[in-house]
């Protein structure tokens, strides 16, 4: 049984990614109704963000209030977050005809983009500091609630997109799936102590919940990729831009971290996709969601071999 448990553990993520990319093509290749996709899409816009709530309420019933605090290494990485956000989007408002510019989107999407709500589930297998983290995402996310709607409209300017309607969309999508599940698990911690230390027991319930949303997540990635009108060149080199992205952040975090290096290598390289994927849509060329959608296949396969170095040693 405990044989078992070890195969399942180190194999989780690649049999996940695979589950994800073979689910979205058998789906398709079975060519039924349209209806049938369209509530196939419902299901999964409803089941994956509850998925996330479930496993970061577990998580979050892990880590004391007290435990949130700065770290050295968090205002490092926000500033270079955004700098660079700000940098290549300065370089699109100047050139607005620049070759290429897709390109230049795609990277400010996967530089700005948010730590992942499921990064508390790899940090804590990996051995980092799942508080440390958890304060870098609210941090994050705070800051790409009031940045990219000060940025996005200058870049792709909509009628009726004032900052007011912009942060509280972003709001509207952050809040319930990062500050609700924090607040119930210490509302909990400090009222229901037996339900919380029966919580607290649930073991790698959080790690086998995040194999499902990752599976999720990466069919949506497969369809925004397939789905898109994109020519290979250009897909080309959005996959390549995500991808020096992907290795820059999580080099740069694990190089500013120190002592905490899983910690910040994960706040800065695991990113939340789906939200990259749906900020491209709203805000951006939807083009450009495909950074989200190679993306999601970068990190992962990198957390593949991280966790995959860590059960081995």
């Amino acid at each position: 049984m405990m044989k078992d448990d070890r195969f399942l553990k180190r194999w989780a993520l690649p049999l996940s990614m695979l589950t994800g990319v073979v689910g979205y093509f058998a789906a398709i290749a079975m060519r039924l109704p349209q209806g049938i996709y369209a509530d196939a899409n419902r299901v999964i816009a409803i089941v994956q963000p509850a998925l996330l709530f479930l496993m970061l309420f577990l998580s979050f019933c892990r880590i004391r209030p007290q435990e949130l605090r700065l770290c050295r290494w968090h205002l490092p990485l926000l500033l270079m977050q955004t700098g660079l956000f700000a940098v290549l989007a300065l370089l699109i408002i100047l050139r607005p005809e620049i070759e290429g510019r897709i390109v230049y989107e795609s990277a400010m999407l996967c530089l700005i983009c948010p730590t992942a709500t499921a990064a508390a589930v790899v940090v804590r297998k990996l051995g980092g500091n799942a508080a440390h983290l958890v304060t870098y995402t609210v941090m994050i996310n705070t800051v790409v609630s009031i940045v990219v709607p000060l940025v996005a409209p200058l870049i792709h300017p909509q009628e009726g997109l004032s900052f007011i309607r912009a942060f509280t969309t972003i709001m509207a999508r952050v809040f319930p799936l990062l500050i609700c599940p924090m607040l119930l698990a210490w509302i909990i911690r400090y009222t229901l102590p037996r339900l919380n230390d029966l919580l607290l027991r649930t073991g790698d319930l959080p790690f086998y919940l995040w194999t499902i949303s990752l599976s999720l997540a990466i069919a949506v990635s497969t369809r925004s990729i397939v789905h898109s009108t994109a020519g290979f060149w250009h897909l080309a080199a959005i996959a390549l831009v995500s991808l020096a992205c992907c290795l820059f952040q999580f080099w740069a975090g694990r190089k500013a971290g120190g002592s905490d290096a899983i910690t910040a290598g994960q706040s800065m390289g695991q990113k939340n996709t789906v939200f990259l994927i749906w900020l491209s849509y709203t805000f951006f060329t939807p083009v450009t969601a495909i950074a989200g959608g190679f993306y999601c296949i970068w990190h992962n396969v990198i957390n593949a071999i991280q966790l995959n170095k860590k059960n081995n040693s």
